[in-house]
């Protein structure tokens, strides 16, 4: 289990280390180009859903407990990236299986 530590008052988020592997890849990208967007997600503890405004003026730490990086899933990056660019903002999406043929292309 990892944590994303949020601005600089510290506020940290458990998110599994699978998932925030490729949630940092999203994050970089977003924005190295400039792109703030929102992202929530469901509390652990069942209290309800937390939304982040990230942008490159707050301050990110992506921690990882794990000694390995996950290998990642290219097409769970794409569908995390196109979550992120909507009006809803970023959302954690199942991962798919990554030699499925997408719905659109099938």
């Amino acid at each position: 289990m990892g944590k994303l530590v949020y601005n600089t008052l510290g506020h940290s988020f458990d998110i599994e280390d699978r998932t925030l592997s490729h949630l940092r890849v999203v994050f970089m990208n977003k924005l190295r180009r400039g792109e703030p967007f929102m992202f929530q997600f469901p509390m652990g503890d069942g209290s309800g859903t937390r939304t982040l405004w990230i942008s490159p003026s707050i301050p990110l730490v992506f921690h990882f407990y794990g000694s390995r990086a996950p290998q990642l899933n290219r097409r769970w990056v794409e569908d995390l990236m196109d979550e992120a660019s909507s009006p809803q903002g970023l959302s954690i999406t199942a991962e798919p299986d990554p030699d499925a043929v997408p719905a659109s292309m099938g």
